[in-house]
């Protein structure tokens, strides 16, 4: 009988992490670009290091760096993410490198917010996380380039972004990451935990990255001003959970 009850609780626990939710991320960095005048120097850096700790939360991890993260690789593997997540996963898109008005600059050519967000509202996915550390992301809410509907409850997609839209996303070089992404890490490690029950809510996180990127560019010519672009219904959202 203890061998039949044991094989069962087993078999149940199987079952029950067969259908736990997912958690679907890529990673996208680009330091060395088609046209060389274009290099950066910390973004891989910054696209490792958040792969790594997103390596605590889940094993469904797509990396893309430099002359691999161009247009259509990023857009193939943000669109495959998105198509085998399902309701109560996540996905989560983090990219490190050059920005303009109303995109992102892959390896060899912009992709605009509206090619990330039109596949992101198809997904089934229940909750959709951007971490955008470039310049000008704060245009992903520009009305001229098809923005993200901030009042589309049901998109279930959070902006996190590294500066206001007439802003530039700046790099530390004394510990070798974007200002934005070094808040990033820090709040999602443990630092934005705000009531210490070791999870980590969107706006907890958003909270502590604010600060912490207000205060490090203090002295610099213009301070950097993080954005949260999201649906209020997302706010309480655990992130990552450290329990």
């Amino acid at each position: 009988m203890k061998r039949i009850i044991t094989i069962l609780s087993i078999l149940m626990a199987f079952a029950i992490g067969a259908s736990a939710a997912r958690t679907y991320v890529l990673v996208v960095g680009v330091s060395r670009y088609q046209n060389e005048d274009n290099n950066l120097q910390q973004t891989t850096k910054d696209a490792k290091a958040f792969k790594k700790v997103m390596e605590h939360t889940t094993k469904d991890i797509t990396i893309l760096t430099s002359r691999y993260a161009n247009h259509d690789n990023v857009i193939e593997k943000l669109r495959a993410i998105s198509n085998r997540a399902q309701k109560g996963d996540k996905v989560i898109f983090y990219f490190s490198g050059h920005g303009t008005q109303g995109g992102i600059a892959a390896f060899d050519r912009i992709i605009w917010y509206h090619e990330i967000t039109s596949l992101l509202a198809r997904s089934s996915a229940s909750e959709k996380y951007c971490f955008i550390d470039a310049c000008h992301a704060g245009t992903i809410n520009d009305s001229d380039q098809q923005p993200y509907d901030i009042d589309t409850e049901n998109a279930g997609i959070a902006f996190f972004v590294a500066c206001r839209p007439d802003e530039l996303s700046s790099e530390n070089p004394y510990v070798g990451a974007g200002q934005f992404t070094q808040a990033l890490l820090k709040g999602l490690r443990g630092k934005a935990d705000a009531d210490g029950n070791k999870q980590v809510t969107t706006l907890e996180l958003f909270k502590f990255i604010y600060k912490d990127v207000l205060h490090s560019t203090r002295n610099m010519p213009t301070q950097q001003h993080p954005q949260l672009i999201a649906p209020k219904s997302m706010h309480n959202n655990v992130i990552i959970d450290w329990r």
